[in-house]
C-alpha cells in the first residue's frame, strides 16, 4: 500500500515551525563567556586610560601583564584617536609604578646624571 502525498505537505510546515521556535531561544551555555567579554573591555579601559596618561604602549605592557596585549592596544588605539580628533592633551601620571630593570640589576642607578652635576656646580 502506498501513503498519502497529503502528509508531505504537513510534515514540512511542521519542521519549518520546529525550526522557528528554536531559533528563538536562548539555549544556556552556547552562547559567549561573559567573563572574557569583560576581560576584553577591562583590557581596552586600561589601554585608554594609559594614553590618556601618556604612557607608551611598552610601559602599559610591563604595568598590566595580565591584560590581553590586543585588548589594551585597541583601547590605546581608539583613545589616541578621540584625543586627536578633539584636541585633548594627557595628563601626566602623579603615581607611577616602578618598573623592575629588564637586566635584572636591583636598585639601579643612584647617582645623579652628569647634566645635574654640571648645573649644580654652575
Amino acid at each position: 500500500m502506498s501513503r498519502p502525498a497529503i502528509h508531505l505537505p504537513y510534515a514540512h510546515l511542521l519542521v519549518a515551525a520546529l525550526g522557528l521556535l528554536l531559533a528563538g531561544c536562548d539555549i544556556p551555555g552556547l552562547g559567549p563567556d561573559p567573563r572574557i567579554a569583560q576581560r576584553e573591555a577591562e583590557a581596552q579601559a586600561i589601554g585608554a586610560a594609559c594614553r590618556h596618561a601618556q604612557r607608551s604602549l611598552e610601559d602599559c605592557y610591563a604595568l598590566n601583564a595580565k591584560a590581553p596585549k590586543a585588548a589594551v592596544f585597541a583601547g590605546w588605539k581608539d583613545m589616541d584617536q578621540y584625543m586627536r580628533d578633539n584636541k585633548i592633551e594627557g595628563i601626566p601620571p602623579q603615581l607611577s609604578k616602578s618598573i623592575p630593570p629588564a637586566n635584572g640589576e636591583a636598585g639601579g642607578n643612584t647617582e645623579a646624571p652628569p647634566a645635574a652635576d654640571a648645573a649644580s656646580k654652575s
